[in-house]
């Protein structure tokens, strides 16, 4: 009987989410550091940064999404020990990946412009914002192998070392930052384009380092797979679980975009602002994202077992934390709000729309987790299309038009208001879906079989 269906919930919880702090931390640093040092070239490139991130956050996505569907099938294979078959997934996988990626940087550059307007880019940002992504977009398939990747060794046991080459990445990044984008020791400055320049070399290093595990260490990357038929089958294969993943991943940049193109009507110190605050949101997220990376595998096992007690106790657990920690972070960043911005900004202006974003968005973050947990939870037993709807419900139906109504009543604080009520409802409602959806089972008594669809693969 394997561990995540025998030992103590509790127990079980915190030995699979303490390897993954570390590649979550490192996840989180590379826009952190990237926004610290940008800060310092002044608020317009802090501005041009902003505009960035709903682009960047959709490759984050789409290589999240197709990693997930690599991951399931690679565990399912591994657990019948087809090694051949895991083999090929992870082969054909990385090969989409790198064919999406390649996809992604062409339309990216003959959109460039266009892209970047309609995000509400002007005359002074879009410039650096073009220096950044030209870079970033020659890289893309850098960018996305390591997130895949992380979630193929995991899947091999191999925590330590997918936290490791992810911390590799993020500490390279820490060090050439500052010295591509200001200049060191002959190396001239390269402003904004340093910085996407930098990026690609840490996580150009990463993959390499990635392709050495795979092919090396546990032989599971083979070259010659590519040319052995099949890639279309694994593709749809892996697509068939990628894509709820995908769906409900891609509507966060989506509104991302169309909130930055609502916030840039205050001006380039409003984006500024979010954009700083977005990152210092990210990063406080990265705890409880360790806990929700465990959370999947943890109830996908356990329901495949019949063990409903245990994922009872599993939901409330990590509720439980994530209500806790939320109120503990947003009563630390209340207080801090003024000392992080100046990390920032010395623009005043800045500074004050920073603090108020953190003094109001702040107190959600809490049930934004709760949503967050309570998909995992719907993906655990096998319910992806409902975990998509529930962040549907979140952005769609909440999120957007609760901010454009607070914009239009209110400004600017009515944005973050918007905000602050679409994570109290969503989480609210994602409580409620997990429960009654539980409770019904229990009622039922319904014992779980293997999922046909993948057995058939």
């Amino acid at each position: 009987m394997s561990k995540l269906t025998r030992d103590p919930v509790l127990l079980t919880l915190f030995r699979m989410a303490a390897p993954m702090l570390v590649g979550t931390v490192a996840i989180n640093t590379y826009n952190f550091v990237d926004t610290l040092f940008i800060a310092r070239l002044g608020t317009i490139p802090l501005a041009a940064m902003g505009f960035t991130f709903p682009v960047v956050t959709l490759l984050t996505f789409v290589a999240g999404g197709i990693g997930t569907g690599v991951t399931t099938l690679t565990s399912h294979a591994l657990g019948r020990k087809k090694h051949e078959d895991a083999s090929r997934i992870v082969t054909h996988g990385i090969g989409l990946v790198v064919i999406v990626a390649a996809l992604i940087s062409i339309v990216g550059f003959l959109t460039m412009s266009s892209v970047f307007s309609m995000l509400g880019a002007d005359a002074r940002t879009l410039p650096l914002v073009s220096k950044y992504m030209s870079c970033w977009y020659a890289g893309a398939a850098f960018m996305a192998l390591p997130m895949m990747g992380n979630g193929i060794l995991i899947s091999l046991g191999d925590s330590k070392a997918a936290s490791s080459f992810m911390l590799l990445g993020a500490i390279l990044n820490c060090i050439l930052d500052p010295i591509m984008i200001f200049g060191f020791a002959g190396i001239p400055a390269m402003g904004m384009w340093g910085a996407a320049l930098a990026t690609v070399i840490a996580q150009a290093i990463s993959t390499a380092w990635l392709a050495y595990l795979l092919i090396v260490k546990h032989k599971i990357f083979k070259i010659n797979k590519l040319s052995s038929g099949g890639f279309f089958n694994s593709c749809s294969s892996i697509l068939k679980f990628a894509i709820p993943s995908i769906l409900s991943m891609i509507l966060m940049p989506v509104s991302s975009a169309v909130l930055t193109k609502l916030i840039s009507s205050y001006g380039n110190e409003a984006i500024a602002a979010a954009s700083a605050a977005g990152r210092v949101e990210m990063f406080s997220y990265i705890i409880p994202m360790a806990l929700g990376m465990s959370l999947v595998p943890f109830v996908s096992q356990n329901y495949g077992g019949g063990h409903l007690d245990r994922i009872y106790q599993a939901r409330r657990y990590s509720v439980r934390f994530a209500l806790l920690y939320g109120i503990a972070v947003a009563a630390i960043l209340f207080a801090a709000a003024p000392l992080i911005s100046m990390l920032f900004t010395n623009d005043d202006s800045v500074k004050e729309i920073f603090v108020l974003y953190m003094r109001i968005a702040s107190f959600g973050f809490g049930m934004m987790e709760v949503h967050r947990y309570c998909g995992f939870f719907l993906t655990g037993i096998h319910l992806p299309i409902l975990s998509t709807l529930l962040n549907v419900v979140r952005i769609i139906v909440l999120l957007l038009p609760l901010s454009f109504l607070g914009s239009s009543l209110f400004g600017i604080k009515g944005i973050f208001a918007g905000r602050l009520l679409t994570d109290l409802i969503a989480g609210t409602v994602g409580i409620i879906t997990v429960a009654v959806l539980l409770k019904s089972m229990v009622r039922k008594g319904k014992q779980i079989v293997q999922d046909v669809a993948i057995g058939q693969m």
